[in-house]
């Protein structure tokens, strides 16, 4: 092959490349408007009960969220102390809370919102839905809307597997797709409301306040373990 022919081929596969390992760009979920408290009562338990509604993508959402007691942790953490190995993150879509442990102890504990289905597993890509099962941290990065995001790694080996069977079985279309650019991230300048509210206005990400990404940010790492139950 002619030196010329070469040098262009190599650039030509050094772009693909790089393109290829560039983080995905997100696609925006529409900020709610227009939100309001229908009812907010405590039930046995003394969690609140909340029915809200709000508009999104020209439609009026009515939700009911049970927002349980939460007490953050606020011990002082070194990040660059921790050894990144022995930290693991658990998400409940029920409890709307992201945990931290550290050597098995809980070190933080953040309140987080999903999409407007959060105890579905995800399914297909559109659905809105949070993907549950053990992921791993892919990537992180600053966030031109939500200020910084934490990709994990679906789909995964065991989404893909659950996905084909679904498709087998006629769960969902032939054609559907599988998927992806699931994360932890911020929100908007000013929405924090969003999430002590339990809104869940997300496609399917984890969204919590700018501190405590900014925070959560600064301890995990690729390659962290992050596991999403019901």
């Amino acid at each position: 092959m002619p030196r010329n022919l070469l040098r262009a081929f190599i650039l030509f596969l050094c772009c693909t490349i790089g393109i290829g390992l560039l983080p995905s760009r997100q696609a925006w979920a529409q900020a709610p408007t227009d939100m309001k408290i229908l009812e907010e009562r405590r039930n046995a338990a003394g969690d609140i009960v909340r029915t809200i509604q709000y508009t999104q993508g020209g439609k009026r959402v009515t939700e009911t969220r049970i927002i349980k007691q939460f007490q953050p942790l606020t011990t002082p953490i070194d990040p660059d102390t921790l050894n990144r190995d022995s930290l693991f993150v658990v998400v409940s879509k029920s409890r709307f809370v992201l945990d931290v442990y550290y050597r098995r102890k809980k070190i933080r504990s953040y309140k987080v919102v999903f999409g407007p289905r959060p105890k579905e597993n995800k399914m297909m890509k559109g659905d809105r839905c949070t993907p549950e099962g053990k992921f791993l941290v892919l990537n992180k990065h600053v966030s031109a809307r939500y200020d910084k995001f934490i990709q994990i790694d679906y789909p995964n080996d065991s989404s893909r597997v659950r996905f084909e069977q679904l498709k087998k079985r006629g769960t969902i279309p032939a054609n559907a797709e599988i998927g992806g650019d699931v994360g932890i991230h911020g929100i908007w300048k000013g929405g924090d409301e969003m999430i002590d509210m339990g809104v869940g206005w997300t496609d399917g990400c984890i969204a919590m306040k700018n501190k405590d990404i900014e925070e959560l940010y600064g301890i995990l790492d690729v390659g962290v373990k992050v596991f999403i139950r019901k």
